[in-house]
């Protein structure tokens, strides 16, 4: 048998801070979305890499890739963001149960309003509370803990 390899002292404190600093960031940024009257933060996130993927869009297995969202939460929100005319489905030509999902007119409109909230709580949250040079490495230690591990 091996043995398991036990986290220090300074590891724990670490990891419960990530997690209740993390949770209470996004509830924050959640809040203020509601408080606007518009859609919860991953409606953004969707919107936000749809958006990003261009005219071509995206499948759905590649937006499960990028959001780290499982597949029957994608495909439940997918149908939401249809029902209220952000994105669109078309037919992949070479698949013919296959869809690209592209963003809307309405979707890139609701996508500049919800981030002109989510923008404000960053700066609020994060970068009036942190230095250029902190708010530097912390994404950088941050990115050393992603697998795989993220280059700045």
């Amino acid at each position: 048998m091996t043995e398991t390899a036990m986290p220090s002292p300074e590891a724990i404190k670490a990891w419960a801070r990530l997690m209740r600093v993390s949770r209470q960031l996004v509830e924050s940024a959640e809040e203020a979305l509601k408080a606007a009257g518009l859609p919860p933060l991953a409606w953004y996130d969707v919107l936000h890499e749809i958006a990003e993927a261009g005219e071509g869009g995206l499948r759905p297995f590649q937006l499960i890739e990028r959001t780290l969202f499982a597949q029957y939460n994608i495909s439940r929100l997918l149908a939401r963001l249809e029902a209220d005319g952000l994105v669109e489905k078309l037919p992949v030509a070479d698949d013919g149960r296959g869809q690209t999902i592209r963003i809307t007119t309405k979707g890139r409109e609701t996508r500049r309003r919800m981030w002109a909230v989510y923008g404000r709580s960053i700066a609020e949250l994060v970068g009036a509370k942190l230095s250029g040079n902190e708010l530097t490495m912390v994404s950088a230690l941050l990115g050393r803990l992603r697998h795989p591990p993220i280059a700045d």
